[in-house]
């Protein structure tokens, strides 16, 4: 078996690499056509300017409300080892995803923004 054929079969089933391969190899970056193959699902996310991370802005009823909602973040950001930039005023939660040692946006990135998403439902 190829070198690429073992990165191809080590990928989960939305095409991102596996945490498996990430431990082995290092987190790798997504290229443009991953970034932007997984960004057409998750319409709530834009691409920064400079492309190495994704954005979304959120507003609650409430401080409260806002604080829950980071609280869940946050412990799931824990458990997967992968913290989001996150800036909160009152109701607001504005979050960058990106991932420093991949240097632009990995599939860690992408999976922590499908949970977002899913808690902010």
């Amino acid at each position: 078996m190829a070198i690429g054929d073992v990165f191809e079969a080590a990928k989960d089933r939305d095409g991102l690499p596996c945490a498996a391969l990430e431990k082995m190899m290092g987190i790798a970056r997504l290229t443009d056509a991953e970034r932007d193959a997984a960004l057409a699902q998750m319409p709530n996310w834009t691409v920064r300017a400079d492309g190495l991370a994704i954005e979304r802005k959120l507003q609650f009823g409430g401080f409260g409300e806002a604080f829950a909602f980071m609280t869940r973040i946050a412990i799931e950001a824990e458990k997967t080892d992968h913290h989001p930039e996150w800036f909160n005023v009152y109701n607001r939660v504005d979050i960058t995803l990106t991932t420093h040692d991949a240097g632009g946006l990995s599939g860690r990135d992408i999976q922590l923004a499908r949970y977002i998403d899913a808690v902010a439902a």
